[in-house]
């Protein structure tokens, strides 16, 4: 098991009319908003059973199929590659979500059951009217200039390999427990990330084996058990963290329901920078090292630096994309930039 035992702080008493967003984005740091969703029907729905959880899930449910993901025992539910890494240890299709929760309730209770996974499921659109009685009140104008995505979670007794997401991020536990290990953004080089694609979810995952680290093909992951956090979730509490913090998340009852929100502060017409990442790829890392310094130089300058710098000596008018972005100025590098990638 990975050796971390910095917990991550923790807050009681929040009311959930007045969640302190702003100051949860400006600490920059994870902490869990002890039961601030307990009074949600579906945690109390979860804390009678598991049937009551799920009965109560599909009163929402119209029959659209969602994306299941299943595994064998074998897998002790880490949802990962195959042994030679030539694909993934599990199947994904599309299945009705009462066919799929009946077979979770199936096999409740037994040591050697399959292991299920719905991962990220649009709430409004696959559970249409869960929110009108299950929600955070999201009373801020982050979220009138950035709306979030809500989704959820179903599973049983499951492992989310370490990864990271684009964007800010409130998970609520509201059934089953949850066991979430952060790491900040600057621990990457010591959670030795696996092939950009194919992936499990998504999203480039650690290839360290959490439950059994590996310190000798993966030395460097001591450092970032020093720098992790860990967070025991109950049914009602709430985790928030930051945008790029990788987290290891274990789904650890035998019915486990989780809703999160996801939103990003940047305005709809920015680019991903992964697209940057990738083509960073094929631009500057196989070059001499003294050509790669430049461009990092090059790059501090136009991009890291305070925004307005490269283009502050120069009239409004000649700044061009070095000026304040809009639509329009996006649209047209996006266009100039089509225009040099299809040579």
């Amino acid at each position: 098991m990975a050796n971390i035992t910095r917990k991550v702080k923790e807050v009681e008493g929040i009311d959930p009319q007045a969640i302190p967003y702003d100051a949860l984005v400006e600490a920059g740091e994870p902490v869990i908003l002890k039961g601030v969703a307990q009074g949600w029907p579906l945690v109390r729905e979860g804390l009678q059973s598991p049937q009551a959880a799920m009965d109560y899930l599909l009163k929402f449910y119209q029959g659209r199929p969602v994306v299941g993901s299943t595994g064998d025992a074998s897998m002790k539910g880490r949802f990962f590659y195959n042994e030679d890494v030539t694909g993934l240890n599990f199947r994904a299709t599309r299945v009705r979500l009462d066919d799929y929760l009946s077979g979770i309730r199936d096999h409740l209770g037994q040591d050697d059951a399959p292991h299920y996974y719905i991962g990220s499921t649009d709430l409004d659109l696959y559970l249409p009217s869960f929110r009108t009685e299950n929600d955070l009140v999201l009373n801020n104008q982050m979220f009138e200039r950035h709306p979030p995505l809500a989704s959820i979670w179903i599973g049983n007794r499951t492992i989310a390999s370490a990864h990271h997401d684009m964007s800010y991020n409130l998970a609520c536990c509201v059934a089953g427990r949850r066991r979430f290990t952060l790491f900040p953004p600057e621990q990457v080089d010591n959670l030795y990330p696996g092939p950009l694609e194919p992936t499990p979810g998504g999203q480039v995952v650690s290839m360290v084996d959490f439950d059994e680290p590996d310190y000798e093909r993966y030395p460097r992951f001591r450092q970032a058990e020093a720098a992790g956090q860990v967070a025991e979730m109950e049914p009602g509490d709430v985790l928030y963290y930051p945008a790029l913090w990788w987290h290891h998340v274990e789904a650890l009852a035998d019915f486990n329901i989780l809703v999160n929100y996801w939103w990003n502060m940047t305005p709809a017409f920015m680019d991903t920078p992964q697209n940057t990442l990738l083509h960073g790829l094929l631009s500057l890392r196989d070059r001499p090292q003294a050509e790669k310094d430049a461009w990092k130089a090059m790059f501090d300058y136009y991009v890291f630096g305070p925004a307005e710098r490269a283009g502050e000596h120069l009239p409004a008018h000649a700044r061009g994309p070095l000026g304040p972005f809009d639509d329009m100025q996006a649209r047209r590098l996006r266009a100039f930039l089509l225009g040099k990638l299809n040579r």
